[in-house]
């Protein structure tokens, strides 16, 4: 318009620029009128909240947070506007700047007292009015951050090795410092372990307090908005006073510790060498702090007086862990003791160096003696030292633990170097060999150190112990294997005899009132009362034994079973080879089931001196229990007897009806033209019941392919029972 103003003519001049400018004027006086309104009110606000806050004031503490919700309402009054030079309320602004500075100095006071003596209500309180106030988040940073400034005064003036090293009445010339000699360590470490036990009381002072601070914002909230306090903490992604606190104690002391050690031998030797005794500092206060973390929701629930504002009903902050609030992948543990790696590792190291000493020591290069009793007691007792020092810890217990399971390891290798393995270890025909008695001293020396690991009481270290027992039983076996299969041998190799008995012709006199033992009975039973005499009875561990030798009872009877089955011909002469299995007596039996009992016993009492019982044989026991009534039943009966194929195999019952079959039905070795010796061990090598019974068939079909080839008219009356047997065991 104005621009138009030289060319418009006077009528639209003073129909358009005189209205216009009417007009702006009149909005630049609205503007200033509104303004001076909305100043008036303002002030008009202010003089009122000021005589307010005069009396709110006067109430004291009682009154405090008013007095701060009317200070910050007082804060909004003041904000975009130029208050300054009004005289009608010059004296409530300084009146108010005051008293801003008063309520925040007492809210101050107030959370302090509060935290100190662990006061809820008054903490609340505190906090409300700083909320109030608008700088809630400003303060409670300001306050933790002081509490760490604090500790990590106290950490360098427990670790400060000036204030360690000198007296506390020093001598001499001033500013001398008096580092520790021989004579005063003892009293440089006694220092620092009272400094580092100081130290730990105030991080946990401290912790506890930013834990009570922490708790109450936790469950406080405003009364007007109801916001949560720690929700206006940890808004924007902030983590919470709780967690930072605890991260930067953490990292100072790791900061501290490594910064201390590095410029103090002194020091590094003291925390590598009594880390056990750090650690259990540490352990101690994160059990304080535990405890105190569980009992602080007690605390705040039966305060009395408690303002009501607290949330004491709120379920889920509850049951969080106070240093995990916010942040559920941080292990607060984890962190403290993280600071300790450097001298857990060293303290490790020394630990195994510790422990392989007196081993090395009783094992030199190139020597071939045992430790000694008392030598073996030096390895058990540095063993148990060790353990018993790191139990104040279960990660500390189960890592040396896995020292001393090296240590078991180391032992046992320096013990397998010192076995016989030459042919002299196997011999079971004359006295115990030298090697023979080394290996026997081998096998006591493990079973005695066994003994004593296994009785370690310390969890988790025990399981640890206990599976290093392993090395031992493996290496024990070792060393007692060849002789072991020596004696396998022996007992398969008499028992084989049995064949070359003879069987197949009648008793020379029935009547006579006893029958001799056979001969290779006589010397199986001597056999074996022998070894077990000889050689095995030098072995301390007897258990370990009785597991072995059981094994070889087993086996004796499973290849008697098995011979007495294969021996042919069998005719009136059978009694006689269960006359072998009875023991001597003064009057012949009439009965056959007393026959058949003492059979049993006969060989029971061949392998009673491998075992502690002959019941805890298991299978091949009840094998042999079963096998004895089948001896002398019809042939019918075994067939259809329901101990065949549970308990005595299917193979075994019909190499036994081969016995009783005519000559030309021949059995399995016989048709394959073997040896006794060649077929047992076949039978070793296929224990699938599936290749016996195949073989057997053949035998069978052999059988049916002569009597055709020579025009028989009938089978022998035992081939239908073997063939029906042979058809179930397959089809089953």
């Amino acid at each position: 318009i104005e621009s138009l103003e030289g060319k418009l003519p006077l009528f639209h001049k003073t129909k358009i620029v005189e209205p216009y400018n009417k007009i702006v004027a009149r909005i630049t006086q609205l503007a200033r009128l509104q303004g001076a309104c909305d100043l008036l009110r303002r002030i008009i606000r202010i003089l009122y909240l000021s005589k307010r806050l005069q009396g709110q004031l006067q109430g004291g503490s009682r009154e405090i947070t008013k007095a701060a919700q009317s200070l910050n309402e007082l804060d909004y009054l003041s904000q975009g506007v130029d208050l300054s030079g009004i005289e009608v309320i010059e004296n409530d602004l300084l009146l108010i700047s005051r008293a801003r500075l008063e309520v925040e100095n007492q809210a101050k006071r107030l959370l302090e007292q509060g935290m100190e003596i662990q006061n809820p209500t008054q903490v609340g309180t505190a906090l409300q009015v700083f909320y109030n106030l608008g700088n809630l988040r400003e303060t409670i940073s300001h306050v933790v951050g002081g509490y760490h400034t604090t500790i990590q005064d106290n950490i360098t003036s427990a670790l400060d090795i000036k204030g360690l090293t000198q007296p506390a009445h020093p001598r001499g010339a001033p500013g001398r410092a008096v580092l520790p000699t021989p004579g005063n360590t003892a009293a440089f470490r006694a220092g620092l372990w009272t400094n580092l036990e100081k130290l730990m009381d105030q991080i946990c002072a401290a912790s506890r307090q930013v834990q009570h601070l922490q708790k109450v914002l936790m469950k406080k909230r405003d009364p007007v908005t109801h916001v949560c306090f720690i929700d206006e903490i940890i808004k924007d992604g902030q983590p919470d006073i709780l967690y930072t606190f605890w991260n930067n104690i953490t990292t100072t002391l790791s900061e501290e510790f490594h910064k201390a050690t590095e410029a103090s031998s002194f020091l590094k030797q003291a925390f590598e060498g009594e880390y056990p005794k750090l650690l259990r500092l540490y352990n101690e206060l994160w059990r304080r702090l535990q405890q105190y973390s569980t009992s602080l929701q007690g605390a705040l629930t039966s305060s009395g007086g408690m303002d009501a504002s607290l949330d004491i009903s709120t379920v889920e902050t509850d049951n969080q862990d106070l240093f995990t609030h916010g942040k559920q992948d941080y292990n607060p543990e984890k962190a403290l003791k993280d600071s300790l790696q450097p001298y857990e590792a060293a303290y490790l190291s020394r630990s195994l160096s510790r422990l392989f000493d007196p081993i090395n020591l009783v094992f030199p290069m190139g020597g071939r003696n045992l430790p000694s009793n008392d030598e073996l007691d030096s390895i058990i007792k540095t063993i148990n030292s060790e353990l018993n020092v790191a139990s104040v810890d279960p990660s500390l217990s189960l890592a040396v633990a896995k020292n001393a399971a090296k240590t078991v390891q180391l032992f046992c290798v320096k013990s397998e170097q010192l076995l016989c393995t030459q042919g002299d270890a196997s011999q079971v025909i004359g006295p115990l060999t030298e090697g023979q008695r080394r290996n026997v001293a081998v096998v006591n020396t493990l079973y005695r150190l066994q003994q004593a690991v296994t009785k370690v009481g310390v969890r988790p270290s025990s399981v640890m112990m206990s599976a290093s027992a392993a090395k031992f039983q493996a290496l024990m076996r070792s060393a007692v294997h060849p002789l072991l299969q020596s004696v396998t041998d022996s007992i398969e190799a008499i028992i084989i005899t049995l064949h070359q008995e003879d069987f197949s012709g009648p008793l020379s006199s029935p009547d006579r009132p006893d029958i001799p033992c056979s001969l290779y009975m006589k010397e199986l039973q001597g056999f074996i009362s022998r070894v077990m005499a000889d050689y095995f009875r030098h072995f301390q561990c007897v258990d370990f034994i009785f597991e072995s030798t059981e094994s070889i009872a087993q086996r004796a009877i499973e290849l008697f079973i098995r011979h007495a089955s294969l021996l042919r011909p069998l005719g009136e002469g059978r009694r006689r080879l269960f006359s072998a299995l009875r023991p001597r007596s003064t009057q012949r039996p009439l009965f056959i089931l007393t026959f058949l009992f003492l059979h049993v016993c006969q060989m029971e009492m061949a392998v009673a001196p491998l075992c502690r019982r002959v019941s805890d044989l298991g299978k091949p026991y009840r094998m042999l229990r079963c096998f004895r009534p089948l001896l002398f039943q019809t042939s019918e009966l075994i067939a259809s007897s329901p101990a065949v194929g549970e308990l005595i195999p299917y193979s075994t019952l019909l190499h036994f009806l081969f016995t009783r079959a005519p000559p030309e039905l021949k059995s399995p070795h016989q048709r394959a033209e073997w040896s006794i010796a060649r077929y047992s061990q076949w039978l070793d090598d296929h224990p699938s019941e599936r290749d016996r019974l195949s073989l057997i068939r053949g035998a069978l079909e052999a059988y049916v392919q002569s009597v055709r080839a020579r025009q028989g008219k009938e089978f022998a009356p035992i081939y239908p029972i073997m063939l029906q047997l042979l058809q179930r065991a397959t089809s089953t």
